[in-house]
């Protein structure tokens, strides 16, 4: 057991990245075991924050301070008064340390709005990526088109269900009907649905959430639901590498989507060693996809994206999606759920053959309030 400073002593060495590798998987699996020190992380990260932006701020206050001091406020007065063309003179004689000046005054400005929140509604830069249904305005020729299928659906006796308020992603851990998505997308939630790649719409029941990991499992109750072939996909335990290929597919729209693209950090946002951050196209409604390597093992799953940057998207590890089945009550299922029996079907197929296989096991979830 390490003692504070011990583990403060490695906290920084993580961060700086200068961790052997063997260490380096070490400390993630004892943050992914232990909610406690993964705080601890983060809590450092935003200390070693707080400490360089009093740095920059008195750093910043220093080159003002000296600028004032070198420019001869006398002089420019008396230029100004003398002489009809003084703006030019002014810019000639002074232009240098004009423009350091307002340069570091527009920086501070905007400090100062990033400080307070102005240029930042959201504290934490993260847009969760639920799908408000609501807002998606469909063209008439869409939507004559989806009448008349929704009459053939009522004329044939196929369930129907309407689009619900809110949408995300989920996918199958098990055969028998158990889902996982992100929390915040089942949040408030009245009444829950999942449709796979059919059309066909299930209930589900809520059985666990985790909102410190932002998971929610849910179990699908529905008696015209048949049990699914085996999952053909594994859940990888172990740390992913930097630059690995990875892949999403979910539902921003009411078919699948399939996003590619790269592993770019270890760690989501500001440090937080729950998350992978991933370079890959999101958009709201791939909440609560999987995130699969090539070799089609799943990594994370897809929990929000930066508001501020195109195409960085974070997904939970599947680390802290294995301490959350684990920490299911034994009264909410039958038995406790196991993702170590599964079978990658997957590993050895190409994208496309990896696509068929799963989308009978990636569902759009409904949420209704």
């Amino acid at each position: 057991m390490m003692t504070d400073y011990q583990l403060n002593e490695t906290i920084e060495r993580y961060l700086n990245g200068d961790l052997e590798a063997e260490e380096k998987v070490r400390f993630e699996t004892l943050c992914q075991e232990n909610p406690a020190v993964n705080k601890q992380v983060t809590d450092y990260v935003h200390f070693t924050g707080l400490i360089k932006q009093y740095g920059e701020r008195v750093e910043l206050e220093s080159r003002l301070n000296a600028i004032h001091q070198e420019i001869d406020v006398h002089t420019l007065i008396e230029q100004v008064t003398e002489r009809p063309n003084w703006i030019v003179q002014l810019w000639h004689n002074h232009h240098s340390k004009i423009s350091v000046a307002a340069s570091i005054a527009v920086f501070a400005v905007l400090s100062t709005l990033f400080a307070t929140g102005y240029l930042n509604k959201d504290a934490s830069n993260i847009q969760p990526l639920r799908r408000e249904v609501e807002n998606y305005r469909r063209t008439t020729e869409s939507l004559n088109r989806s009448t008349k299928a929704l009459l053939n659906d009522i004329k044939s006796g196929k369930k129907v269900i309407n689009p619900g308020k809110f949408g995300g992603t989920g996918f199958a851990l098990t055969a028998n009907g158990y889902v996982v998505t992100n929390n915040h997308v089942i949040n408030g939630a009245d009444s829950l649905y999942v449709q796979n790649s059919a059309g066909e719409a299930f209930h589900a029941k809520l059985i666990y959430t985790e909102p410190a990991y932002d998971i929610a499992v849910l179990k699908i109750d529905d008696p015209t639901f048949k049990t699914l072939s085996p999952v053909p996909y594994n859940f990888k335990k172990s740390g992913s590498d930097l630059g690995e290929d990875v892949f999403t597919v979910g539902y921003p729209s009411d078919s699948i989507v399939l996003g590619k693209g790269y592993l770019s950090s270890a760690t989501g946002f500001n440090g937080d060693t729950l998350a992978y951050r991933v370079s890959i196209p999101v958009n709201p409604g791939n909440s609560g996809g999987p995130l699969l390597d090539s070799r089609g093992n799943v990594i994370g799953i897809i929990s929000g994206k930066q508001t501020q940057m195109d195409g960085a998207a974070f997904a939970v590890k599947t680390g802290y999606l294995m301490q959350a089945l684990h920490n299911i009550p034994t009264d909410s299922v039958s038995k406790k759920l196991s993702l170590n029996n599964n079978k990658n079907v997957l590993s050895g197929l190409n994208r496309i053959q990896q696509i068929k296989k799963l989308r009978n096991y990636v569902f759009m979830v409904k949420v209704y309030n």
